[in-house]
């Protein structure tokens, strides 16, 4: 499938315009995580890239040659997202260590997603999010039964029982995507990195002097 097939539910929500190709060494990456990541993930890759959908980053998959602020990657950012996984116990009712999960995203005010990979089919991994504000008697680990990309319009659309993260500011709503070389070049110039409007905070920021 092309990569806009693969991307089709998302892309009418929110437009690649200042996404970028990471140009990915797809073998390369896939040796170093130890498994071969899902289409959908490579798609967003290949259009968007690594950056922010508002306040969600959405991680590459390996550390570039280049000082990059967030989101991070997947490959620096699996320790902890597995730690989180076994010092909580993951998903109840699901019998799998942290080496079974892989993260994808983070933000949304700390929640943190990724996928479940006890399928040997990379397309089949269910996504999994850790939420860190959760009503009384809930649980911080849940299950959705889909991939990255479908999880990611389905939320923007409202189309699960309830808002998947425990933060609803990409709760039936949407926000650009923006590169994160884009957001860094907008900090840089005083710039909100979402919106690309000046940032009198950012500006002030910029001009206090070095130590």
């Amino acid at each position: 499938m092309s990569a806009e097939s693969l991307l089709a539910p998302l892309l009418g929500l929110v437009p690649p315009e200042h996404g970028a190709d990471e140009q990915v060494d797809w073998p390369a990456a896939d040796e170093a995580l130890g498994v071969r990541l899902p289409s959908d993930y490579k798609a967003f890759m290949s259009v968007y890239g690594a950056g922010g959908i508002g306040d969600l980053g959405i991680l590459g998959p390996l550390p570039v040659e280049y000082l990059q602020w967030d989101p991070g990657n997947i490959l620096d950012s699996a320790p902890a997202f597995r730690d989180l996984w076994d010092s909580e116990g993951g998903v109840p009712g699901i019998v799998a260590d942290g080496s079974s999960v892989l993260p994808w995203g983070s933000g949304c005010n700390a929640n943190e997603l990724g996928w479940l990979m006890l399928d040997s089919d990379p397309e089949k991994w269910p996504v999994v999010v850790w939420r860190r504000q959760i009503r009384y008697g809930d649980t911080r680990w849940k299950l959705f039964d889909c991939g990255m990309v479908d999880f990611l319009a389905r939320m923007m659309s409202a189309e699960f029982d309830e808002c998947p993260l425990g933060d609803a500011s990409l709760w039936g709503r949407t926000a650009p995507f923006v590169h994160w070389r884009e957001a860094q070049r907008r900090w840089l110039a005083g710039l909100d990195p979402e919106t690309g409007e000046p940032d009198p905070m950012i500006q002030d920021f910029l001009q206090w002097p070095a130590p």
